[in-house]
């Protein structure tokens, strides 16, 4: 078997941190060595810009490549990798030029959610290595695709989960399951910001510098409007996951990796609208999303339009236990007892660097993946089931092995998509 898409597609911290992740008993100048070195390429410039510098930074990392479909943000992108990096990065356009260069271990991989999962699966079958951007994938069939891939070409593929690999979220999952708060019956996860409406989008020619064309690659093509490119595709289903898939991600893989979840909700009800924006979008302002799992309930609140949030904190997650309360909070974590006294209170380091060192070390030494793909797509299915459920404004009932949504035909039509022609990403057999 081989995961690839058809002809017209691409053919082609801290010392704790580190002993945290198993890299503190080893010095970095022995992965400066040749034989040690890793040379990446990184997908998209946004998100990715930021990543592709933090790669550049790391002991015996070369980013060979820096690839957007806008010429414009590649330029930008080849000058900010130099001033860190020892050799300037090739600056591309076409994605299919880092999947033809054989000297290149692994794939960073930043762009529109509808790319993540059919970028990863490509790169697997290149024999890539990915480090893909949450959610990671667009909807839940593409999240079983890539697992698939993963497992078929042997490769390491780490989602961007980033928290997974901050030390004091490690030991705060830690106390969790030494029973701090006892058994937990209930999480809560949340997201709020503050965003504007969106400006009516108007059709028009599409930049300069831009290729409309292959930053729509797998999805059904539309006539290019402004106003779109390169954030507003978030709320829109089309290319995007609206804030639930979007930042709710983080929270709710906050939610499974303290319940150390393997399973599936047996329910799932969503409810929101657009309350404070407008209807130049599709995707809910306000939403609230349930996951009853039979003995324990996880929710999920996130309000694109209004910033107040929960325990003092914008973004977080809570364990609400038989013996009192976890809360994550930002860079921490505080207990309380069951009348609602603070017991314990302790802060961090947070960024991106562990979480690199820990891809890079699966590549060189075979270490766990703290956010290998198969556990972190788990949280991303959550939000698809949640968007699901808001879309079709039903509560659905899932099998908790495959999170599959049972007797409900109309529900289970949205668990993939439709692909332009030519472009499916697909399994197959190999000739």
């Amino acid at each position: 078997m081989s995961a690839s898409f058809n002809r017209r597609s691409f053919l082609a911290s801290t010392a704790a941190g580190g002993l945290a992740m198993g890299l503190g008993v080893r010095s970095w100048a022995q992965d400066a060595t040749p034989s040690r070195r890793v040379r990446v390429g990184v997908m998209g410039m946004s998100r990715g810009g930021s990543l592709a510098r933090g790669f550049a930074q790391r002991p015996g990392v070369e980013v060979a490549y820096v690839c957007d479909v806008d010429q414009n943000r590649v330029d930008r992108a080849v000058g900010s990798v130099e001033q860190v990096a020892e050799v300037a990065p090739a600056g591309v356009t076409d994605f299919r030029r880092i999947l033809d260069d054989p000297t290149i271990d692994a794939v960073v991989i930043a762009t529109p959610n509808h790319w993540h999962a059919p970028a990863t699966i490509m790169a697997c079958a290149a024999g890539k290595h990915v480090y893909v951007e949450k959610p990671g994938s667009h909807n839940p069939r593409e999240a079983e695709m890539m697992i698939a891939a993963a497992r078929e070409h042997d490769r390491k593929v780490q989602v961007g989960f980033q928290r997974r690999s901050w030390p004091i979220l490690q030991e705060a999952m830690q106390r969790l399951r030494e029973g701090v708060i006892g058994e937990i019956r209930l999480v809560r996860g949340w997201y709020n910001n503050l965003r504007g409406p969106l400006s009516p989008g108007a059709p028009a020619e599409a930049p300069d510098g831009l290729d409309w064309d292959l930053w729509q690659g797998p999805a059904p093509r539309v006539p290019y409007r402004t106003h779109l490119v390169h954030y507003n595709w978030h709320w829109f289903w089309h290319w995007g996951n609206g804030e639930l898939g979007n930042n709710g991600s983080h929270g709710l893989d906050l939610c499974l990796w303290g319940l150390d979840a393997t399973r599936q909700p047996e329910q799932v009800t969503a409810g929101g609208g657009i309350y404070f924006l407008n209807e130049n979008q599709d995707t809910p302002d306000t939403l609230q999303v349930a996951y009853d799992y039979g003995d324990q309930l996880v929710t999920w609140e996130g309000r694109s339009a209004h910033l107040r949030g929960f325990e003092g904190s914008r973004f977080g997650a809570a364990f609400f236990g038989t013996q009192g309360t976890l809360v994550l909070p930002s860079t921490g974590y505080a207990i309380y007892e069951m009348r609602d006294q603070l017991i314990e209170e302790k802060q961090g380091s947070g960024g991106d660097t562990p979480h690199l060192d820990n891809f890079l070390a699966a590549i060189r030494d075979d270490e766990p993946l703290n956010a290998e793909v198969e556990t972190c797509q788990r949280s991303p299915m959550l939000c698809h089931l949640g968007s699901i459920a808001y879309r079709v404004g039903r509560t659905l009932h899932c099998d908790p092995e495959t999170g599959h949504i049972r007797d409900d035909p109309e529900a289970m039509a949205l668990w993939g998509r439709e692909y332009e022609p030519g472009w499916e990403p697909q399994i197959q057999a190999e000739t």
